[in-house]
């Protein structure tokens, strides 16, 4: 694997990891570097960090404090 992949790879904790637990990407890595977005945006996925994920975790913990705020507000009356 060249070394400014691998390097870039060590800076990130997420990348670390996901490639031990994904060995496939470190042979597509060596073999084609160019797929190193792919490889980032597998991680993403992966571990949940896209735009679209974390604005669908966002909204699930909206609903759940609305749903808790209305049971306080049942509870008292």
């Amino acid at each position: 694997m060249r070394t400014e992949v691998l390097d870039y790879i060590r800076t990130k904790k997420m990348l670390q990891s996901f490639i031990r637990e994904q060995p496939r990407w470190y042979r597509t890595l060596a073999r084609e570097p160019q797929k190193l977005a792919d490889f980032e945006r597998a991680a993403r996925h992966y571990y949940e960090q896209t735009i679209p994920q974390k604005v669908e975790k966002i909204a699930n913990s909206l609903e759940m404090a609305s749903l808790m705020w209305h049971m306080f507000q049942a509870m008292r009356d």
